[in-house]
């Protein structure tokens, strides 16, 4: 793929994700890049997959230039971003002047692959807390590949609001209100006895700079999504190792939880992995269900593109037995979720 249709495809994305903004970037930045600084070169020449479902270089590009304009170091960018408003000449040649000027910043940004925690994930993982607590009646030990920042890693500290009632507690750091479709999940009462997530490059919330790249790659038109990450950030605490997941899993899988349920999840990040990667990431999570017992059991729960639409595939795994369930379906971001309580596949 071109970069240019690989800026085009993910404008597509963006737009339909509620972000013309971020389009209007993307689109802008196809039109008219050129050869000529280190970044434009950088960029038409990258190698390998450019698309999200591997480098993901046009949301690199995108944070990049936004991750500039919150650090204040592209006062220029930053009077033609939301809330303001701006022409696309103005746009692109603001764009232009950054490729110059803040050249090693830049190439900075783009050394390392956006980095999202969005917190309306949560959603769906609510849901399959209730889920598993009214399966177990059992206390969750979760555990969470691609972690980030591990907001998602405190889903029960937030609150589910749907049409039957709300599932999560009266004190919520933060209500979730997708469009909810489909049946409802059962109002279990999740209790969590561990937490504990990994990342090649966890963010830490009480880290400054780490702040700076968790909200840069929150697309500046959205105000709301910043406000959940910010009540997020104010009760995030679960410890994120800094690994390679499939270093990470053997030890996470080798401790015994009798009496608990290990819930080991991954929202929009399995897919990034090699497919070698995944293959010895499914054999370790497999030997490891082997060991499962009733009084020990493993749940794998998923959300990640697979290829169907709308959206991302809800699916579930459980030991013994290794059944898997789909659970339904979710928009990438939350908005809503088609919800299934659990269909044989």
């Amino acid at each position: 793929m071109s970069l240019r249709a690989a800026l085009l495809s993910q404008a597509e994305t963006c737009e339909a994700l509620g972000s013309p903004f971020t389009g209007r970037v993307l689109r802008l930045t196809a039109q008219n890049l050129t050869p000529g600084n280190s970044v434009a070169d950088r960029l038409l020449s990258w190698p390998g997959d450019i698309s999200a479902r591997a480098a993901s270089v046009p949301l690199r590009f995108a944070g990049a230039l936004h991750g500039l304009v919150q650090s204040g170091l592209a006062p220029g960018l930053a009077a033609q971003y939301p809330p303001n408003d701006t022409t696309d000449a103005a746009l692109w040649q603001a764009i232009a002047a950054v490729l110059s000027a803040n050249e090693r910043d830049l190439q900075h940004w783009l050394d390392s692959p956006p980095q999202t925690n969005e917190v309306r994930r949560s959603a769906p993982l609510i849901a399959i807390g209730h889920w598993l607590t009214r399966r177990f009646d059992m206390p969750l030990i979760l555990s969470e590949i691609g972690a980030s920042a591990g907001l998602n890693l405190m889903w029960d500290r937030f609150t589910l609001s749907l049409p039957g009632g709300d599932r999560g507690p009266t004190d919520a750091a933060l209500t979730l209100s997708p469009e909810w479709r489909g049946a409802e999940p059962p109002d279990a009462r999740p209790r969590i006895a561990d937490r504990r997530g990994v990342d090649l490059n966890p963010l830490d919330p009480s880290n400054l700079l780490a702040l700076l790249r968790l909200r840069a790659y929150i697309w500046p038109d959205q105000p709301d999504r910043i406000a959940r990450t910010n009540a997020a950030i104010a009760v995030a605490d679960a410890p994120v190792d800094q690994a390679d997941a499939l270093d990470w899993l053997p030890q996470r899988l080798a401790d015994r939880h009798d009496g608990h349920v290990h819930v080991l999840f991954h929202t929009i990040a399995w897919q990034y992995l090699p497919p070698e990667a995944q293959a010895r990431g499914n054999a370790l999570i497999a030997a490891a269900g082997a060991q499962a017992t009733p009084d020990a059991p493993l749940a794998r729960f998923a959300m990640e593109a697979d290829g169907e639409s709308p959206g991302a595939g809800l699916s579930l795994q459980l030991w013994p037995g290794g059944d898997i369930l789909s659970m339904g379906r979710a928009d990438f971001h939350g908005r809503w979720v088609d919800w299934s309580n659990g269909t044989a596949i």
